[in-house]
């Protein structure tokens, strides 16, 4: 069965109408929260510190430490582990930007009104319009630059997404409707060749996720079991750091074999 993923802002109906599509197919639905909550934890990392990883982009130092980018990787490997069973509706922030390439996945951004989003801060937060539209519009403008620095990638481009929906006219029951006519098409369905991508995008978040804490600048790729990693470290440790990475990467479930390439650089006394 098909993948969902729907991305949306704060206060644009995403919430009820991913649960609603996934009670409607019979599928999984899965939030953000709950991958936080898994993430936490597997990697034994607080929820807070991966709070903040998604939340703004990097500053400069941590862009120099692979600060955030770490703690993203755990979101990805666990992201990833729950997509590969397929029959799945993801709601939240970051789930469409890792399965580039698997056709069996419907990407949907469901958009809201402004004035709406305020008024509904207003109310939760018991706060003047003014204050709700300053804050609602600075979350999403740090998730714009969030994601254009870790992907590339515009949250508001509507080319990322195979579906836009504006929740005004159209309202959240005929949101659902069209979402699950749309995942049924034929463009939507698994083939042996999107298993096999996700497989391979599963394994290798999972591989990164296991190495990270270890070498934070690899670069991982996995191919029916096959695995490639990249690195880079000194002539002098350069033994040591790959019969370590052979030794934990063979510990993670479905690797058959794995290879490691070394960008050797300068000793430094």
């Amino acid at each position: 069965m098909a993948i969902i993923t729907i991305s949306r802002g704060s206060y644009s109906k995403g919430k009820e109408i991913a649960e609603k599509v996934a009670q409607e197919l019979g599928y999984v639905c899965l939030s953000r929260e709950d991958i936080l909550r898994e993430a936490s934890e597997k990697w034994k990392i607080p929820q807070v510190k991966l709070i903040r990883a998604i939340h703004n982009a990097p500053g400069i130092l941590e862009r120099l430490g692979y600060g955030k980018e770490q703690f993203v990787v755990y979101l990805q490997a666990t992201i990833l582990k729950h997509m590969k069973k397929e029959s799945l509706v993801y709601h939240g922030l970051a789930g469409h930007f890792f399965v580039n390439g698997v056709s069996h996945v419907l990407k949907v951004r469901i958009l809201a009104d402004m004035e709406d989003r305020v008024r509904l801060e207003m109310q939760r937060e018991n706060i003047p319009a003014k204050e709700a539209l300053r804050i609602l519009e600075k979350d999403d403008e740090e998730r714009r630059k969030w994601s254009k620095y870790m992907y590339g990638i515009d949250t508001w481009d509507p080319a990322a997404y195979d579906l836009v929906v504006h929740i005004k006219k159209i309202t959240v029951e005929d949101a659902v409707d069209v979402i699950c006519h749309t995942v049924t098409r034929l463009h939507f369905q698994p083939t042996a060749e999107s298993k096999k991508i996700m497989d391979d995008l599963a394994l290798a978040a999972e591989v990164k996720a296991t190495l990270i804490g270890f070498k934070p600048d690899i670069e991982v790729l996995a191919d029916q079991g096959l695995v490639l990693v990249q690195t880079r470290t000194s002539l002098s440790e350069e033994e040591r750091v790959i019969e370590e990475i052979k030794k934990m990467v063979r510990e993670v479930p479905s690797v058959k074999d794995v290879q490691v390439k070394v960008h050797l650089t300068l000793d430094i006394p």
